[in-house]
């Protein structure tokens, strides 16, 4: 499990999902900041200054939505918020590796159950797109991670 949850006030806490990368930094960082780099394990995106317009290719329908940028600092943050939802992606070099940090700001940290396991699975779509591997099926994810993720919310109470 990559997952943490991590009070600071009481309607303030990050879930952190993590994934490790044997590439340097900047390539880390096209796959997560570019639209060619997200088409294969998310989805495509277009740039219309700060506003991004995101496919989520795959989902039912492949609904498309909008995202304020609200910090883009190549190739270490990108920073995302729509009405209810406040993104973070934070890339730093551990031991010689990239190290992403999906952070989803929530204002329930039962919400972590929600939104854990389907960061959990865009996380490995990632890994495998890297890697040029078969991306996994979403099936399993939730019944996979949803008790564990309802445990880190038990812990903050």
């Amino acid at each position: 499990m990559t997952g943490t949850l991590t009070r600071f006030a009481p309607d303030d806490v990050e879930l952190v999902v993590t994934r490790r990368f044997d590439a340097p930094i900047e390539e880390v960082w096209a796959s997560v900041a570019t639209s060619a780099g997200t088409t294969g394990w998310y989805g495509p995106f277009t740039r219309d200054g700060e506003t991004a317009h995101v496919t989520m290719a795959f989902e039912e329908g492949a609904p498309v939505f909008a995202m304020h940028v609200d910090d883009c600092t190549e190739p270490t943050h990108v920073e995302l918020s729509s009405e209810g939802m406040h993104l973070e992606l934070r890339l730093s070099v551990v031991d010689s590796a990239t190290e992403l940090a999906l952070v989803h700001h929530l204002n329930n940290p039962e919400h972590a159950a929600m939104y854990g396991p389907g960061w959990e699975y865009y996380l490995d779509n990632l890994v495998a797109a890297r890697a040029g591997a078969p991306l996994p099926a979403f099936g399993g994810y939730e019944a996979r991670f949803g008790d564990y993720y309802s445990g880190l919310a038990s812990d903050l109470r």
